[in-house]
């Protein structure tokens, strides 16, 4: 039985190689292309040298990126020190009224001190309790709060990697998202970013890797534009450096 159900595997195989060897002639004959046989030819691989080639200077960087964050209906804005940034942060959540606000657990945010500066605010840090559902914490937040790990100029674009301490849900959830962005961190192409990526032992690669670029937004329904239906309605760029 086994070798009747090969011998008719193989003879529906052949019939099958055959129809798509005339469907793809007939398609080759009508383009004038009688050697189907030969692979078409590929000169070109990849990106083209002067676009690898481009890299803007830092105040390009910075100016392209912000006009392209804004230009999607994102909030940028830039600032020396990351105390600058902090003191921006805090006076957005006053001007929100906010109450309650969810940040990831990362070094740069650990030394800000937004506990301090808002005493009043329920501030949460990304799994720092493993009881706790940081999903529905996220969901709840008005505020989430994140370093990027990249950021592109040419789109407008930041990624952020999740990690055991880089919920996605941090920059995914909330009604608000504030990035901040370290300046030596702002590429010029997605081509940079992508070649890191793609640099990483497979054990290292992390299980999310996000391009935000500007409020989340939906045509969905009738073409109808809404914002905030996938995620935050309101982010903030904040280029550090």
């Amino acid at each position: 039985m086994a070798d009747q159900e090969m011998t008719l595997l193989e003879q529906l195989e052949k019939e099958s190689r055959v129809k798509q060897a005339k469907f793809i002639g007939g398609i080759a004959e009508k383009l004038g292309r009688k050697d189907i046989a030969q692979k078409p030819q590929h000169p070109f691989r990849g990106a083209p040298d002067f676009w690898t080639q481009l890299n803007w200077t830092q105040e390009e960087k910075i100016e392209r990126f912000m006009d392209n964050w804004q230009s999607v209906g994102g909030h940028a804005a830039r600032f020396r020190t990351m105390e600058e940034a902090k003191q921006f942060i805090v006076d957005r959540a006053d001007e929100f009224g906010a109450r309650h606000i969810i940040r990831q657990n990362q070094l740069e945010l650990n030394e800000l001190g937004l506990e301090e500066a808002l005493p009043e605010t329920d501030i949460r840090v990304w799994n720092s309790d493993p009881e706790e559902y940081w999903k529905a914490q996220a969901a709840g937040a008005d505020i989430g709060v994140a370093v990027v790990d990249h950021a592109i100029a040419y789109t407008g674009t930041i990624t952020v990697l999740s990690s055991p301490d880089k919920g996605r849900s941090v920059t995914l959830l909330p009604t608000v998202m504030m990035a901040i962005i370290p300046v030596e961190r702002l590429k010029t192409r997605m081509g940079e970013v992508m070649e890191k990526i793609d640099g990483m032992r497979r054990e290292d690669l992390p299980a999310g890797i996000h391009f935000i670029t500007g409020p989340s937004r939906s045509s969905d329904i009738e073409n109808d534009l809404t914002i905030g239906v996938h995620g935050p309605g309101i982010v903030y760029a904040l280029i550090v450096g």
